[in-house]
């Protein structure tokens, strides 16, 4: 009879725990998803050093992994502007005006405009830049929330456009009381590849921030493409 009591005693024990990491869980996923509700509303504007390391898939016949880093600026202003200066190893800009999505190559002296509506969609600009709540971003991608690593809380967001060029995007926030800033993206496209941005010295809703810095003029003697 003390046996039976034992087992009945191990396996309600078991249950408890599994509820009590259920419910742990539960409370991870509603943690980091407020946490991006609230970046979404209090976050209007942000700037932060990042460094970017893309790494491709490898292919039949190489050796190793390749990867390439990049660092340089980012700056936004909620919903509709956002800049990417490159500064190492080469020079570009990425400019988002309102109205206009900005692509300058420096190297190739050479200037890429598109309607802003039709080129963000489904990227990682709507998710860090231009939404402003859950429900808008919600109409472009699944949202996840993960376990919390490296400090940061994580949300994976997958595109519900099947045609979007990229397969998933993680987002690590970093919550500082009523503050919530950008910690990392880890954007994985159709192709296979990987890109990290890490963000450093995130300013939220820095004071000299406003819409005149994502104006964009392209330099004289460069070609404009408008596709």
């Amino acid at each position: 009879m003390a046996s039976v009591k034992f087992w009945c005693l191990s396996v309600m024990n078991k249950c408890v725990a599994l509820a009590a990491l259920a419910l742990s869980a539960s409370f991870a996923c509603a943690s980091s998803l407020d946490t991006l509700e609230t970046f979404l509303k209090s976050t209007k504007s942000g700037r932060a050093d990042f460094t970017q390391v893309v790494t491709s898939p490898v292919k039949a016949g190489q050796s190793g992994v390749r990867s390439k880093t990049s660092t340089g600026q980012f700056s936004f202003v909620r919903p509709t502007r956002f800049r990417f200066d490159y500064v190492k190893p080469f020079p570009q800009v990425i400019v988002a005006d309102g109205q206009t999505l900005w692509l300058y190559d420096a190297d190739l002296e050479q200037v890429t405009a598109r309607k802003q509506a039709q080129a963000l969609g489904s990227t990682p600009a709507a998710l860090v830049a231009t939404a402003v709540d859950l429900s808008a971003l919600q109409k472009e991608f699944t949202l996840d929330a993960q376990s919390d690593a490296d400090g940061l809380q994580w949300v994976q967001a997958t595109p519900k456009n099947r045609e979007s060029t990229i397969q998933s995007v993680r987002m690590g926030l970093r919550a500082d009381g009523a503050q919530v800033s950008l910690g990392k993206l880890e954007i994985f496209d159709a192709m296979g590849q990987r890109s990290v941005l890490s963000f450093e010295r995130f300013e939220v809703n820095p004071a000299n921030l406003g819409a005149a810095q994502f104006n964009f003029v392209a330099p004289k003697g460069v070609s404009v493409i408008r596709p």
